[in-house]
């Protein structure tokens, strides 16, 4: 890489992969340094700066299963968060972030580092979820400075020194693409790099999950950070979420491409209907322990129940649809109140979730979606490694949009996600189209597409269809790049 003879920096540790976004990042380090910005200009001093990067990821299949078990097929996108970052003396946290237009808005968020509490007395989860949540305008800082606060309880991590973090995402928010994800996976490791704490691709993961969950407060599973930390360019990441067990990285047949169309409409695993699905499927497994003979115990903590001997080894996918479909479904119901719930079952096994009295739960079709999906990302999975390609695309798109009726099942499809999967259906094998499917959470968000390579002129119509439709102008998510341990860190020295 080449900055030019004025460069401001020196790079004394390469990214085991230059990609074109990093460079344009790192002229953008240099520019603000030389540019108008008095704030900008300082925000860096003379010495070393970490500079990392994590991708988007496009659900292909599995979606919102994971936090039961399925598995799920996951893309990293070309799109990605850098993040750099310096140490400092000065024991405080100073962030910025910035969007696509970055010399004209930005976000800072400054903290000391007193205040995330000592090695041997971090703050709780639940305090640093208070200080993050109680302005709306800092949430997004939770899955920055979130990664402090749970390498300090996870790994027992000293933080003597501060730092600086200057972030830049081209991951859309808000669309199903995980974003959050990016973000966390892109500072952790750079928090890592810097500090010298020594973790794995897949534990990275598991820290970024808990940023997440208990700080940020959104009840997502695994996936997202595991593709961000572990994915590969150009292939699928076969993720059997049991917690999070890498099985294969599966190249898409050469003569298969998979896109992304936005349907405008914003998507947060925080909002209630992900919520209330992912609640209500902890309800059906509970309602299935007791159906299956297992004892349960109230395990003191409100609203947790533990289930004697591993049902199904803890997770919902694994029941076969046969015996779901024999056993179990006669017998739950397909709506349940929670104070009903709660007065019979006193709670579940999921601990990122809480049963609601007043909220009314779709137990049943909630509780049928994972083990259905798992079942399709199974059969999707054999169709890529073991049929011909004159078979398996119309198979495969039909797997798609039987996985996007069962969200719509669950309650968390959404108008605009189903108009963007009509019209690929209307469009079909004869335009090159083959499935489509809404991604992640749902309720809003991305379309993932199916389609023969170099279908891109179909895609581009479809999205001139839906725009004339709703006013809406779908972005198109295409390509891939790879996730943070596979980028590697760079090092650069600022003069």
């Amino acid at each position: 890489m080449v900055l030019g003879a004025d460069s401001t920096y020196r790079i004394t540790r390469h990214p085991n992969e230059w990609l074109p976004d990093t460079e344009t990042f790192i002229e953008l380090l240099r520019e603000l340094r030389h540019g108008p910005s008095s704030q900008l200009k300082s925000f860096f001093s003379a010495g070393e700066v970490i500079v990392t990067r994590a991708p988007g990821r496009l659900d292909l299949m599995g979606g919102f299963a994971d936090y039961s078990g399925s598995m799920v097929l996951e893309m990293p996108i070309a799109a990605a968060t850098h993040v750099a970052l310096q140490l400092t003396e000065t024991p405080d946290l100073r962030v910025i972030s910035f969007s696509e237009q970055p010399r004209e808005e930005f976000r800072i968020f400054e903290i000391p580092l007193a205040g995330f509490g000592t090695r041997r007395t971090p703050i709780t989860y639940s305090a640093a979820h208070d200080i993050f949540t109680r302005d709306p305008n800092q949430r997004w800082a939770a899955y920055v400075a979130g990664s402090f606060i749970v390498l300090m309880r996870e790994k027992g991590t000293s933080f003597d020194r501060g730092a600086r973090i200057l972030i830049h995402s081209t991951v859309p928010e808000g669309k199903g693409v995980s974003s959050s994800a990016a973000l966390e996976v892109a500072t952790m490791q750079a928090v890592c790099a810097a500090y010298g704490i020594n973790v794995s691709p897949r534990e990275l993961a598991f820290l970024c999950q808990k940023v997440e969950n208990v700080i940020a407060g959104a009840p997502c599973g695994i996936m997202d950070q595991t593709t961000a930390a572990c994915g590969e360019s150009g292939k699928l990441l076969a993720l059997l979420c049991q917690p999070a067990e890498v099985i294969a990285m599966l190249k898409l047949p050469g003569e298969l491409e998979v896109w992304g169309l936005d349907s405008a409409i914003k998507h947060s695993v925080a909002g209630a209907d992900y919520m209330t699905v992912r609640t209500a499927a902890s309800i059906g497994y509970r309602i299935i322990a007791e159906l299956a003979g297992f004892t349960c115990h109230d395990t003191n903590t409100e609203g947790l129940v533990h289930i004697d001997d591993h049902l199904w080894n803890g997770y919902l996918a694994n029941i076969t649809v046969a015996e779901f479909a024999t056993k179990f479904a006669p017998y739950l119901p397909e709506r349940l109140d929670g104070g009903e719930f709660l007065a019979r079952y006193k709670g579940t096994t999921d601990p990122v979730t809480k049963v609601l009295a007043t909220q009314v739960y779709p137990v049943l079709a909630a509780t049928r979606h994972p083990i259905y999906e798992n079942d399709r990302v199974n059969r999707f999975v054999n169709l890529l490694q073991n049929s011909t390609p004159d078979s398996r695309a119309e198979e495969l798109g039909e797997l798609m949009y039987d996985a996007h009726q069962s969200y719509s099942d669950c309650g968390v499809g959404s108008e605009q996600t189903d108009q963007l999967v009509d019209l690929v259906e209307l469009g079909g094998p004869t335009k090159g189209l083959y499935g489509a499917k809404i991604t992640g959470g749902g309720s809003g968000g991305t379309v993932a597409v199916l389609g023969d390579k170099g279908a891109f002129a179909a895609v581009e119509e479809i999205a001139e269809l839906y725009q004339k439709r709703t006013g809406h102008t779908p972005s198109i998510i295409s390509g891939s790049s790879p996730g943070s341990s596979a980028f590697g860190h760079i090092r650069l020295e600022i003069h």
